[in-house]
């Protein structure tokens, strides 16, 4: 059975991270693939070296090269330029295909929408907080959830210790994730910085990621000393493993899938009650769940954290007892399921 799937993000982000996680656990377990990307794309070059998998980037408008799945058994579509691919391809080739929405934005109402999740295989969703959008504007779509995964890469002690080492005598609280304050949230996490600078000294906060709104978040944070924009980094989980908190301020959020690597790495977590964070995140029992859009719910959890270490013990021994759960074998489990039921109706 050979899978094939589409992705034409522009970038490298949460959602490609987990197609390329999905993609290496299928090749480990023999399948055939071939994976459709835009040109330059930075998923295609981070999947080079995976076996049993056919990289092709086709130009716009993709919907002229539906040729390169009239073939394929199944066709697995990963954002929304590639479920319109799949869609069209389902019209002319009779391909069956299954489509995971990784976002929680506002699905617009309208024809094609409703058609394209309600053609669908299985619609799979992040969360039940996706789940239910897909439902709104397509209430016949036979959806499913399937979390993300976390991405099970590893720590290297001695960059690890280097950071430690820039970082000394440092209470270190982390954010990871693209700088874009309308989905992120990162202005309340500097807004709390302001404050937290002169009553906590030697706390001091590390940004990781880029994005449109660097220069504005820079500007935000000019004459702060305790904060730290330290950019794109392909260490991340270096960072992570030094972190002594990690707050997640997003306005919105379909999953988070970022959440499971902090929790693997044993890190306390502050989050927004938003989306689909409270699918992974449970106030007091393996994290703290804040309201959205308030730094001082964030300076109050993080001096609450800051102060009773016996609390950010008791969320990292229960956030790692559920942490399997989200282990990218799991995760590939799930999808295998789905498509042994479609190679059956084939």
């Amino acid at each position: 059975m050979q899978i094939t799937h589409v992705n034409f993000a522009k970038g490298f982000r949460g959602g490609e991270r987990q197609t390329q996680l999905l993609i290496e656990q299928l090749s480990l377990r023999g399948y055939q693939q071939i994976l459709l990307t835009r040109v330059d794309s930075e998923l295609a070059e981070r999947c080079q070296e995976i076996e049993n998998l056919t990289i092709q980037s086709i130009k716009k408008p993709y919907i002229f090269h539906l040729n390169y799945v009239k073939n394929a058994d199944i066709i697995h579509a990963h954002e929304t330029k590639a479920l319109q691919f799949a869609y069209a391809a389902s019209l002319r080739y009779k391909r069956p295909f299954i489509v995971t929405r990784r976002v929680d934005n506002s699905l617009k109402t309208n024809f094609l929408n409703t058609k394209m999740y309600k053609a669908a295989f299985r619609s799979v969703a992040l969360s039940h907080a996706i789940e239910k959008e897909i439902l709104r504007v397509s209430p016949h779509a036979k959806t499913t959830i399937i979390p993300s995964a976390y991405s099970d890469a590893k720590v290297d002690p001695v960059e690890a210790q280097k950071i430690k080492e820039r970082f000394k005598d440092k209470f270190l609280v982390g954010n990871v994730g693209a700088l874009v304050d309308s989905h992120k949230g990162q202005s309340f996490l500097i807004e709390a910085a302001k404050v937290l600078e002169k009553s906590h000294p030697d706390i001091h906060f590390i940004l990781l990621g880029r994005g449109e709104d660097e220069k504005k978040f820079k500007t935000q944070a000019k004459g702060l000393t305790n904060i730290t924009f330290e950019g794109f980094v392909d260490n991340v989980n270096d960072y992570i493993s030094c972190f002594d908190l990690f707050v997640f301020p997003s306005r919105h959020e379909g999953l988070g899938s970022i959440l499971f690597d902090v929790m693997q790495l044993q890190v306390p977590i502050i989050a927004t009650n938003v989306g689909g964070i409270p699918d992974i995140i449970q106030d007091g029992i393996n994290g703290v769940l804040i309201p959205p859009r308030s730094s001082t719910a964030i300076i109050e959890a993080i001096n609450h954290l800051y102060r009773k270490p016996e609390v950010t013990g008791t969320l990292i021994k229960n956030a790692k007892n559920v942490i399997e759960k989200y282990a990218p074998t799991r995760m590939t489990e799930h999808y295998v399921e789905l498509y042994q039921e479609i190679e059956k109706g084939l």
